[in-house]
């Protein structure tokens, strides 16, 4: 494996045996950077650095996206009376959707000129995204679609590919934990950013709610972009005819990954939107429902992480498929049913619990069964299918929600229940496929049917 990596490494730089051009520097021997290749921290000061700084930068972008049922409740109900439901959840639809689908390009940019450009560039855009926000005027949806859906989605997505990829070039064999820590920072922010919108809210006025986050995540983004940094060599050429890797889909267990991402991730999102709303609308006690959205992404921080430690050592769709089995189970044995604050609080507690490894395994997988000089576009592949899915799965919910009545949102949990079933089977059939047994079954069958030919041939 490390051979073909060195190969791979010289056939596309260039590398001789007496230079190479790394990033714009000049490296005297090719030496170190076959070394840099072979040799991968998986820990150390430096490397955790990197972790910290990739966490706070995920809790500024998919944190703020798991905040978004807070703002859903409040355009709804204040800011935006005027517009449906559906029409209010495509603004957060949006969001995801650049998060994701912006991915097919920064990661090309990543694989060239790592996290230098990416990181201050979303950090700009995001922050004043959110100066925008705190301008819309009421009824004036098209001023929340373009600065909290289109400006705001395009740049987090600046933040969120970059900080998952660079975790690549400092962990291998810790590479889940890492990934686990560093979107548990998004859940944290889920956790953490209603709160503060609930209490600023009423006290200041929306406008000066969303500047003050705004303010606080530009701090906290100001660490990432000093702590987030690149260690393997980087190509320096920018093309985006690779942007998407369309190779993959050569592997099955590639394809299938992808078909089962669009699956869950169609439904993912859907109880993170309509939770607060279907509190409101079984009578759940005001002081109890506006928390509930913290509470899903509180427990949702465990999920991220331990998932990813667990991984490491059986491999991460042993952790994935039963985690989305059991969301499956809670979706239809629990929500649907569900007529009181207890339940719905159990709920909430639980599907946070069980959904977050979806976001921190999924990427874990497809590094396990990709090139590693190929991640970057194989990542933005698979996050374009999840954009996808995500750009049109909470409108979806909304559509099915025309009105808050018992008959809509009983549609609208098995809609959601039914996805989850969908893509775990797709997802345990990929596992099946990558599965050692199978794969040994498939060598004998290979290896008894050349045996055959051998003594057809002889015969002959």
């Amino acid at each position: 494996m490390a051979d073909q990596e060195k190969r791979d490494f010289v056939d596309k730089s260039g590398v001789d045996t007496e230079t190479a051009t790394v990033a714009g520097s000049i490296v005297p021997e090719t030496a170190p950077v076959l070394d840099q290749l072979e040799h991968v921290p998986d820990g150390g000061k430096e490397a955790w650095t990197v972790v910290l700084g990739a966490a706070l930068a995920l809790f500024a972008s998919a944190g703020m996206v798991n905040t978004y049922g807070a703002f859903q409740d409040y355009y709804e109900a204040s800011l935006l009376p005027s517009s449906s439901s559906a029409s209010i959840s495509l603004i957060g639809s949006l969001q995801i959707f650049f998060l994701y689908a912006v991915g097919t390009l920064t990661g090309r940019v990543f694989d060239a000129y790592g996290t230098k450009y990416l990181i201050p560039t979303g950090t700009v855009i995001t922050v004043f995204s959110l100066m925008m926000v705190s301008l819309s005027q009421k009824d004036q949806a098209y001023q929340v679609y373009l600065s909290h859906g289109v400006l705001f989605g395009f740049g987090i997505a600046l933040l969120f590919n970059p900080a998952v990829a660079v975790l690549g070039h400092w962990f291998r064999k810790r590479r889940a934990l890492a990934i686990g820590l560093t979107t548990g920072g998004s859940a944290s922010g889920g956790v953490i950013l209603p709160i503060i919108l609930e209490k600023l809210i009423p006290a200041v006025g929306f406008g000066w709610a969303v500047r003050i986050v705004g303010f606080i995540l530009l701090g906290l983004l100001v660490i990432s972009c000093v702590t987030i940094r690149t260690r393997l060599p980087l190509s320096g050429h920018l093309s985006f005819r690779t942007a998407i890797d369309l190779g993959g889909f050569k592997d099955p267990r590639y394809t299938l990954a992808s078909i089962g991402a669009f699956l869950l991730f169609y439904g993912f999102f859907i109880p993170y939107f309509y939770i607060q709303i279907y509190a409101n609308f079984r009578g759940v006690p005001p002081h109890i429902a506006k928390y509930l959205l913290a509470i899903m992404n509180a427990t949702n921080v465990p999920s991220r992480i331990l998932p990813g430690y667990i991984a490491d050592k059986s491999g991460p769709l042993s952790v994935f498929i039963p985690a989305a089995g059991i969301c499956s189970i809670l979706l239809l044995g629990l929500w649907l049913p569900s007529h009181n604050a207890a339940s719905i609080v159990a709920f909430a507690a639980l599907y946070g619990l069980f959904s977050g490894a979806f976001v921190s395994l999924l990427p874990t997988y497809i590094a396990s069964i990709s090139p590693r000089e190929k991640l970057g576009a194989r990542l933005g592949a698979v996050y374009l299918v999840v954009a996808i899915a995500s750009l049109v799965g909470t409108p979806t919910g909304g559509a099915l929600l025309k009105k808050t009545d018992e008959e809509h949102f009983r549609n609208l949990i098995i809609f959601c229940g039914v996805l989850s079933v969908a893509g775990t089977l797709v997802m345990a059939a990929a596992g099946l496929i990558g599965s050692p047994v199978l794969q040994r079954f498939s060598w004998a069958r290979k290896r008894g049917a050349s045996e055959k030919e051998k003594q057809v041939a002889s015969r002959a």
